[in-house]
């Protein structure tokens, strides 16, 4: 009998299969979503005993994921492991130390994954405020102090969107690179 439900949010089919096949087989049904928007409906629609969020993410990103789970108390309470290639991008959006989720750096081992699955279901059960994210209230206090806040808000949002578009697009340089490799890889295996 399956007891685990766990929701495996990556646009990465590699990395969707991995979790998979990285788990202690019969103590888990995996769930996988290829994007942020089929990995938010999920969560809504399911009880989960754990999800796995990929910070860059098509349709949705991680971080409004993210987002949408800490704004209901009822979501914020399921064990919660953010990944990435790139730590920096997420303590870009979220400071560190990571309080009530578990950050798992790719590529990862079976055992840094058990690992990360272990801290934050000991994270999910600590007490925490009905405070919002950081980054969230940050932001809030910086548009009540200007009275110009307009334009310069557009401004930073500009720049701060111009900065996103360079570094997408680098990281979709990286994943047409890892596909690459993965097709080498199924056509030496095919053969």
């Amino acid at each position: 009998m399956v007891s685990n439900k766990v929701l495996v949010i990556d646009d990465t089919t590699v990395v969707r299969v991995k979790v998979r096949e990285m788990l202690p087989p019969g103590n888990f049904d995996v769930l996988e979503a290829k994007d942020g928007l089929e990995g938010l409906n999920l969560i809504r629609q399911e009880k989960l005993s754990l999800i796995m969020l990929d910070f860059l993410l098509p349709k949705m990103s991680g971080w409004e994921v993210f987002q949408q789970i800490q704004s209901q108390s009822d979501l914020r309470k399921i064990p919660l492991v953010i990944m990435s290639g790139r730590k920096e991008e997420v303590t870009e959006k979220i400071s560190e130390p990571f309080e009530h989720f578990e950050f798992l750096g790719k590529p990862f081992d079976q055992k840094q994954l058990i690992g990360a699955i272990k801290s934050a279901m000991t994270k999910a059960k600590q007490p925490r405020s009905e405070q919002t994210s950081t980054a969230t209230s940050t932001a809030d206090n910086n548009l009540t102090t200007s009275p110009d806040v307009g334009i310069t808000s557009s401004t930073n949002e500009i720049q701060t969107l111009t900065e996103k578009i360079v570094k997408m697009q680098a990281e979709i340089d990286a994943l047409k690179k890892q596909l690459a490799q993965v097709v080498t890889f199924i056509k030496q295996k095919i053969k």
